[in-house]
């Protein structure tokens, strides 16, 4: 059943949620703090048996200098350098097997995939462990450090997510003018985190983007892994306000109004999981170009593989040299 407002209010949607004061300084003093460690990124290929890619084994430095593991795949005999996709996985997953997501550099990509540290347990394997403790939580990583934002679980994917970009870029295979970030979900969020504190990547393509305008998702829904919050704060009563200030840091909502590069949004009216509302309210804020693709029937599934020919045609430009562009619309794939 449709989980959230009618099509017409969701076109001018807005999120109720206010930047939060110090908002740009808490992430720029973050990501310094994160570059006085060299990135060093070490690379090693993998035997994989396939013919037409090649797989390197990648490590690079994230958050606070600690180690964080990637895949790079290349089109075979390819002249680089080559423009990238730069992908975050959803909720759970880390960056799979060698022979995993093998679609973008078959389309003619560098396909750099970055593991999530502490993720990994469901989905796709990962091999990244996170060093950092924190307070009391509630199971899964939503509420991990939750009372203050310079301990939130968050800060440190956010941040390994803008290193990854960085370490992509650091590639001799790859152009570093010609890198778009990429991800559903848990990894939606992260593409317009990274591609928004980052800055000048071509492009951001963010599928049923988790993580926007939390506020609401957290009262609006009881699915997995926006209900950790609510049942988190059902034990921590007095801790709702700390809570929400920290998560207010990391919303999507108010990376999509800093951003200044085009961006391909998904998201489906079916989607407990991440409600069509949040999703439009990081759309409609964002401060650049964007086109949304909205999927009547599905959850939180989106679009599936349409999704992927939608970003592939999107993104198509930058195999040629060219910039992507948005145009601003609105597309429903009603039937």
């Amino acid at each position: 059943m449709f989980v959230d407002l009618p099509l017409d209010r969701l076109r001018e949607h807005r999120s109720e949620s206010v930047s939060p004061p110090g908002f740009d300084d808490f992430w720029t003093t973050t990501l310094t703090e994160a570059r006085t460690h060299p990135i060093d990124v070490r690379t090693r290929a993998e035997d994989t048996g396939l013919r037409t890619l090649d797989v390197h084994d990648v490590t690079f430095a994230g958050f606070d200098g600690a180690p964080v593991k990637a895949w790079l795949r290349l089109p075979r005999g390819a002249e680089g350098p080559l423009p990238a996709v730069v992908e975050f996985p959803g909720y759970g997953s880390g960056r799979g097997e060698a022979v995993d997501g093998l679609f973008w550099a078959s389309a003619g990509f560098a396909h750099f995939t970055m593991d999530v540290r502490g993720q990994g347990g469901a989905g796709r394997p990962g091999d990244t462990p996170d060093p950092v403790g924190s307070a009391s939580s509630h199971p899964g990583f939503m509420t991990r450090g939750i009372e203050d934002p310079a301990t939130y679980y968050y800060r440190r994917v956010m941040t390994d997510a803008v290193r990854a970009v960085e370490a992509a870029r650091a590639l001799d295979a790859v152009d570093p003018q010609r890198v778009a970030v990429l991800g559903g979900s848990q990894g939606g969020a992260l593409a317009l985190a990274a591609g928004t504190l980052t800055g000048d990547v071509a492009a951001i393509v963010s599928f049923v983007p988790f993580l926007c305008d939390i506020a609401r998702a957290v009262t609006i829904t009881d699915a997995t892994p926006y209900v950790e919050i609510p049942r988190f704060l059902r034990a921590q009563r007095l801790k709702a306000p700390a809570a929400l200030r920290t998560l207010a840091h990391i919303d999507g909502v108010h990376f999509a109004a800093r951003a200044r590069v085009p961006a391909l949004f998904t998201t489906a009216l079916m989607d407990a999981t991440c409600p069509p509302s949040t999703v439009f309210a990081a759309r409609n804020a964002y401060g650049a170009d964007s086109d949304i693709i909205v999927w009547p029937y599905n959850g939180h599934e989106g679009g599936g593989i349409q999704d992927q020919r939608a970003a592939l045609a999107f993104l198509s430009p930058l195999l040629e040299g060219r910039p992507v562009t948005a145009g601003g619309s609105v597309t429903v794939h009603d039937g």
